[in-house]
């Protein structure tokens, strides 16, 4: 099994990425740092005569790369009681690739994977955080895809997220499910 990690954090080694490498500790791991990666917005052209037109950028790399992993982990701070911007931009240009030729089977593909979503904020993310995972859930739905479970922590300044004991035993739990 293969794991894709789309990594959403503008932080490099934050608490998001300290509990999302703690859960895939020990296996192959393809990681994609969104931070790293040039992506550019959606120009939504889907009502137009023209379409969508071709974006010159990092995305579809990623996308393919992405297609060759069995399962997806989207790692994310809790910005502003939602996802990253930089995690936000990444999904919306699926609505360009839910109509690009060159991805003809975007929804089927994406339906075909395990995915699980790790969120890390610091305002009670496990009340404040669960309108983010319902937004994924929702993203989830609309293509097919199986939503497989979460993790939300708690974690502030860098390195808080050691000390949300919850948060880290979930993370082992995954661990070890991913791991079967």
């Amino acid at each position: 099994m293969t794991i894709a990690v789309i990594y959403g954090s503008s932080r490099p080694r934050g608490n998001t990425e300290m509990l999302t490498e703690r859960a895939v500790e020990g296996m192959h791991v393809e990681r994609f740092y969104l931070k790293d990666a040039h992506i550019l917005p959606i120009e939504d052209k889907r009502h137009t005569d023209s379409g969508f037109s071709k974006v010159e950028d990092d995305y579809s790399i990623l996308i393919q790369h992405i297609f060759m992993c069995d399962t997806i982990i989207f790692a994310t701070p809790i910005y502003w009681y939602g996802m990253s911007g930089l995690m936000k931009t990444f999904i919306d240009r699926w609505s360009q690739t839910l109509r690009d030729p060159q991805f003809p089977d975007f929804k089927k593909r994406m339906a075909e994977k395990k995915i699980y979503v790790i969120a890390v904020g610091g305002d009670m993310p496990r009340v404040k955080g669960l309108p983010l995972i319902q937004q994924f859930a929702y993203i989830f739905d609309f293509l097919g895809m199986r939503f497989d479970g979460y993790i939300l922590g708690e974690g502030n300044k860098p390195g808080d997220i050691v000390q949300d004991k919850e948060a880290i035993f979930a993370a082992d739990q995954l661990n070890e499910t991913l791991k079967r």
